[in-house]
């Protein structure tokens, strides 16, 4: 470790395989706290380079409890978070929206990086269990196109960093990999981050995957489309940037996003979202980043025919009863 810090303090950087070298001892407990502590620091003064990026997410993922659902050709939705805007859980609504619209969703989550509440919070208020086991979320593919991935329970390796972060209280190059580490591999991503050298960092990554992919941004720093600006997106071989009246939306304020003070008043919005009793702010976010899944599988249609779609599977009732049959197998 001591020739890697004397490396990095000298501006360097680590090739994919140096990286995954690295954090795979790391997890292993091979170095020291204040060592670990030391990588920490370096590499948080300084932006992280795609093939470090690449090499750490290599290591997470050969250290998780990775399952197989690769015949579903699935589309996760996931933001960076820590965007600091709590807005209530819209990516989570938006899976239940995509999954009626007939597309298979293997998403991965967890408790809130910042704000209230988290893809797995308000699931767990539903009564949602969470689970490893592939054969049930293979169930629940079967029965409502959406099996859920509480980070946690797949990453154990990070357990082993755990205290140092808590202790840091810092974001760090962690908070980085989280959308990168899905234990299934999805064939398709929809990813919102905060703002453009992210976009840049994680568009570069995602491209050295395989996967089929659109990152999204807000221009006033959401990490998804808020509605409340303009918003770009980047997907394989495209990029756009579209106004929110280019697809006949009305603009959001960012009061009417906010996710209330406590879990449970996010989850009241989420559920008035799947009765299609949210304001018209609430819905057409969800609606939009529903659209912008449902064309990262199909990008050969519009993103105004995916709006239609999504719209179509919320109105018509089909994404609450998605929502209840998940509930039905993962209760």
């Amino acid at each position: 470790m001591k020739t890697i810090l004397e490396h990095l303090y000298a501006g360097g950087t680590l090739t994919k395989d140096e990286a995954c070298t690295l954090l795979t001892k790391v997890t292993e407990h091979a170095y020291s706290e204040a060592q670990v502590a030391s990588l920490i620091t370096v590499l948080r003064m300084r932006d992280i380079t795609v093939n470090e990026l690449l090499g750490f997410r290599e290591a997470l993922l050969l250290k998780a409890h990775n399952v197989d659902l690769s015949d579903y050709q699935a589309l996760d939705i996931v933001g960076t978070g820590g965007d600091g805007k709590n807005t209530f859980n819209i990516s989570t609504c938006a899976i239940f929206v995509v999954a009626a619209a007939g597309f298979n969703i293997a998403k991965h989550g967890n408790y809130a990086a910042s704000g209230v509440s988290g893809a797995s919070t308000v699931l767990q208020l539903h009564g949602v269990k969470f689970t490893n086991d592939e054969s049930l979320l293979r169930r629940s593919l079967d029965a409502c196109r959406v099996a859920y991935m509480h980070a946690p329970m797949f990453h154990p390796a990070l357990g082993a960093v755990a205290p140092l972060r808590r202790s840091i209280a810092v974001k760090t190059f962690f908070n980085l990999l989280g959308p990168l580490v899905n234990p299934s591999q999805p064939a398709y991503q929809l990813l919102g981050v905060a703002d453009l050298p992210q976009m840049r960092l994680y568009t570069n990554t995602l491209k050295e995957t395989g996967m089929g992919f659109n990152v999204v941004t807000s221009i006033d720093g959401y990490d998804e489309i808020s509605l409340t600006s303009d918003f770009k997106i980047v997907g394989n071989k495209n990029e756009f940037t579209y106004r929110p009246e280019d697809l006949g939306l009305k603009r959001a304020t960012p009061g009417a996003l906010y996710g209330g003070d406590t879990p449970e008043e996010a989850c009241r919005i989420f559920d008035n979202v799947l009765h299609n009793q949210a304001t018209e702010e609430q819905k057409n976010t969800v609606l939009i980043n529903a659209a912008v899944g449902i064309n990262c599988v199909r990008p050969e249609q519009s993103l105004l025919e995916c709006l239609d779609m999504a719209r179509n599977a919320l109105e018509s009732g089909k994404a609450l009863d998605t929502f209840n049959k998940f509930l039905e197998i993962n209760g």
